[in-house]
């Protein structure tokens, strides 16, 4: 029998080291608590190996190869235009790998002890015990006055109707990001972020691509006069969408896939050489020993509570794993103002709002409220907008597709949404989102300055629409 391995101390231990744990880490260290993190697969977790990063990276591929086809509207000529795909692959790798290594430089600077391996969580006295086997071998028992869950979650897969990868013809993100080649024709199943993006990057390199979506209307979580915009600015580029269209059947063919869709009581087939299963996400819980520690758990998300608090005591759980909004940036401030709170550091937890961005061609980013959602909620709203076409720099950069949505409450002059497809405008939200913050009227903002000329003045001008008072339209 194996000897029970002695306890390791620490003031702080975190289960994944993607975006919200390795940055628990780091401020955890700046704090001077003695922390340790358990990874099982790379730092950086999902968004810096197979996510955020490395996405951007195949489509920033995308979009150089795709303007090539336009020299000639910038007075630009060049002979012919090719691709490697192997190339533009291990470029993602590349930056993937960078990135991590750049992770790990990060542990080392702020004394965090990184495990390799597997954790499980049992009950101790106070905070949870975090068991691993470590992939050195053996176990390591971690005691720590708190833990705090950062595991993630993983693309969600239906395999009753063939949504689930087989690693060749049918992928989720992961497979999508490192194929041998690139499809002739792609089918991808759900268009929120994940699947809009894989689709922009396919049809850049010339794809047929067909977007298939359960609702009514694709993006379904945007403000929709801003996915429709977006719709239109994709099928202008090709792509082809099928909302309201319900899979009913996902399987190989020899040529590659075929989904068997309905739509309205109608059935229809179509086929294609690969598919790319995005219909959302699921947490990683699985394993962990959650269950015997008595954590509540809804809707397959850890229940949390102001600055990640479960109903374990010394227990918490940040990003993913605590539930939407799934994005990385929501992981990164939830681990700050998590670890703060532990450490007894900082006012109270308040929750800030939070963008959402998707990173096509044209790329979408918003905060805040929707029109529909604050109507729902009884909101009485002053709506702006101000199209891209006549902004000075976005004609000046061939770039004049999308449109700038804002939304004041009427009584108090608020921000309380604001919604942009463009180009870029994925840079320019965080604006919207300081504005929201802060507490922003719309006095403020008409106070503000734009520089000029930006694609940011669309922003002020958007603003000013809400109240009759735009320039340049």
């Amino acid at each position: 029998m194996a000897p029970v391995p002695e306890p390791e101390a620490f003031d702080l231990v975190v289960v994944g080291a993607g975006p919200g744990g390795y940055v628990a880490a780091i401020r955890a260290g700046q704090l001077g608590l003695k922390t340790a993190i358990v990874e099982r697969e790379a730092l950086g977790g999902v968004c810096l190996n197979w996510g955020c990063i490395p996405t951007k990276a195949l489509l920033k591929s995308g979009e150089v190869y795709e303007s090539l086809a336009h020299l000639a509207d910038y007075g630009l000529s060049v002979e012919g235009r090719s691709y490697d795909f192997t190339g533009v692959i291990e470029r993602s790798r590349k930056i993937a790998r960078q990135l991590s290594d750049g992770v790990a430089f990060l542990m080392k600077k702020y004394k965090a002890t990184v495990i390799d391996g597997v954790a499980r969580l049992e009950p101790g006295n106070g905070a949870p015990k975090v068991i691993v086997a470590a992939k050195a071998g053996g176990e390591r028992v971690l005691v720590g006055k708190s833990v705090i869950l950062a595991t993630g979650a993983r693309a969600r897969t239906i395999p009753a109707v063939g949504l689930a990868p087989d690693g060749e013809r049918i992928w989720t993100y992961r497979e999508a990001m490192t194929p041998t080649a690139a499809p002739a024709s792609l089918l991808v199943v759900g268009s929120g972020a994940i699947g809009v993006e894989f689709a922009s990057f396919y049809r850049a390199l010339g794809a047929e691509v067909t977007v298939i979506e359960a609702l009514p209307r694709i993006l379904p979580l945007e403000d929709e006069e801003i996915a429709a915009a977006a719709r239109k600015a994709f099928e202008a580029r090709g792509l082809v969408f099928r909302a309201g269209a319900r899979v009913v059947g996902l399987s190989r063919t020899e040529a590659g896939v075929a989904v068997e869709l309905e739509t309205e009581g109608e059935t229809e087939r179509l086929e294609a050489e690969a598919a790319i299963v995005a219909v959302g996400i699921v947490a990683n819980l699985e394993d962990l020993g959650v269950e015997a520690l008595g954590l509540a758990v809804e809707r397959g998300h850890v229940v949390v509570e102001g600055a990640g608090r479960t109903n374990v005591p010394g227990l918490y759980a940040i990003g993913d794993v605590a539930g939407a909004p799934w994005l990385a940036h929501k992981a990164m401030h939830e681990a700050v103002a998590c670890v703060e709170a532990i450490a007894g550091v900082g006012g109270p937890h308040i929750a800030a709002p939070i963008p959402a961005c998707t990173y096509a061609s044209p790329q979408i980013a918003s905060v805040g409220l929707t029109e529909a959602a604050a109507k729902a909620a009884g909101r009485e709203v002053k709506v702006g907008r101000f199209p891209f076409r006549v902004n000075g720099k976005a004609i000046a950069s061939g770039e004049t597709v999308g449109l700038v949505k804002t939304l004041f409450d009427a009584q108090t002059g608020a921000l309380v949404g604001a919604h942009m497809v463009g180009a870029e405008v994925t840079e320019m939200i965080q604006g919207f989102a300081l504005a929201m913050t802060l507490e922003a009227t719309e006095d403020d903002i008409f106070a503000t300055v734009f520089p000029h000329p930006t694609l940011s003045e669309a922003m002020h001008e958007a603003s000013l629409s809400a109240y009759g008072r735009q320039l340049h339209l």
